[in-house]
């Protein structure tokens, strides 16, 4: 089973596990400010749940890839949205600042 470290937190989850659920199932809150009211709920169109990830997952797919091409994101930045990120091995994740999660300072 992975390992993730978020938060201040480490936990286990199931290999193929959806990120954000997972975060979401350990009380880690994926969503800045009122992101955690407006967003998508895991479709990947929105982009608030956008996170750094450290470690084996999934291949971007065509949605995430999109998504995170679009302003305010930036590519240089490598940030993954977890609803559309696949747990395959142990992670540390990190939230950044902005309603995006697409500032430069580390919230978690």
């Amino acid at each position: 089973m992975p390992t993730i470290r978020a938060q201040g937190k480490t936990f286990e989850c199931d290999t193929g596990a959806n990120l954000r659920q997972v975060l979401l199932q350990n009380g880690i809150d994926v969503y800045n400010g009122k992101a955690a009211v407006i967003n998508c709920h895991g479709l990947g169109t929105c982009g608030t749940c956008a996170v750094q990830v450290e470690g084996n997952v999934s291949d971007p797919s065509w949605r995430e890839t999109t998504r995170l091409s679009l302003p305010p994101h930036q590519t240089n930045k490598q940030r993954r949205l977890a609803c559309q990120t696949q747990v395959l091995g142990d992670l540390t994740v990190t939230k950044y600042d902005g309603f995006w999660g697409q500032g430069d300072r580390p919230v978690w």
